[in-house]
C-alpha cells in the first residue's frame, strides 16, 4: 500500500486553517397561520353540507368583522366521509361527516386568541396547525449570518493563538452551510372553554440559524 509522504512546510510559508461558525438569532413572530374549521354530521348528506356551509359563512363574516382581511381567509380542506359503526360484526351506516377548514393568516399575533374565540363562538369546532412566522425572514437570516461570520473569525483566532500561529484575519474563502428554517422555541397554549378573557396564545420566539465554513491563511 502506498502512502504519500507528508510535506514539511517551509518557514514563512502560508497554510490554510478551516473553521466553522454558527450564528443564532431569536425573534418574536409577527404572523400566525392557523386552520379554523367546522365538522358537521347528519344522516342526510345535503343537511350536513348545508349546516356546515352556514357555520363557515358565519365564521368567515365574523372573522372579517374582527379585522381579518378577506384574502387572508382561504379554504384549506373540504372533506365528506360516510361514517359507520360495527354492531355484532355488522357494518351499520350512521351518517355523513362534512369537514370544511379555512387557513387564516393573522398579522397581529396579539389578536390570535380573540380571533380563535370569535370563530368558536360562531360555530367553529376544529382549531389546528398553528404556524408562527415572521414577515421578513430574510433579514433575520442576515443577522444570524453576521453572528456566524464573527464566530468563525473568533474560532480561527483562538486556534491560532493557542498554537502560536500568525493569522491573517481576513478569510480567503467563505461557504454558507445549509441551515434549517426558523423554528419555534415555544409552542402555543390554549385554555379550555371560553370566558371573559381571550384564549391565551403564547407564540414564544423563533430561532434562525446560519452556519458558515471559513478558510484563513496562517504563517508558522
Amino acid at each position: 500500500m502506498y502512502y504519500q509522504p507528508v510535506r514539511q512546510a517551509r518557514e514563512g510559508e502560508s497554510r490554510l486553517l478551516k473553521v466553522n461558525g454558527t450564528g443564532k438569532v431569536h425573534v418574536c413572530p409577527d404572523v400566525v397561520n392557523v386552520n379554523i374549521g367546522a365538522v358537521t354530521q347528519d344522516m342526510n348528506l345535503e343537511k350536513a353540507q348545508q349546516e356546515n356551509a352556514q357555520i363557515m359563512e358565519q365564521v368567515r363574516t365574523q372573522l372579517m368583522a374582527a379585522g381579518v382581511p378577506e384574502d387572508h381567509i382561504q379554504t384549506a380542506d373540504y372533506f365528506i366521509f360516510p361514517e359507520y359503526d360495527y354492531v355484532d360484526g355488522q357494518q351499520v351506516f350512521r351518517g355523513y361527516q362534512v369537514t370544511h377548514t379555512f387557513n387564516v393568516t393573522i398579522e397581529d399575533v396579539s389578536q390570535t386568541g380573540y380571533i380563535i374565540d370569535t370563530a368558536v363562538a360562531n360555530g367553529a369546532n376544529r382549531i389546528s396547525n398553528f404556524e408562527f412566522t415572521v414577515k421578513d425572514p430574510y433579514q433575520n437570516y442576515q443577522d444570524a449570518l453576521k453572528v456566524a461570520l464573527r464566530n468563525a473569525g473568533a474560532n480561527a483566532q483562538t486556534i491560532a493563538s493557542t498554537l502560536g500561529l500568525n493569522l491573517d484575519p481576513t478569510p480567503v474563502k467563505i461557504k454558507e452551510i445549509d441551515s434549517p428554517p426558523a423554528v419555534p422555541m415555544q409552542s402555543y397554549q390554549k385554555s379550555e372553554g371560553l370566558g371573559a378573557t381571550a384564549t391565551p396564545i403564547e407564540p414564544g420566539t423563533l430561532e434562525t440559524v446560519a452556519r458558515v465554513e471559513a478558510h484563513f491563511q496562517y504563517f508558522s
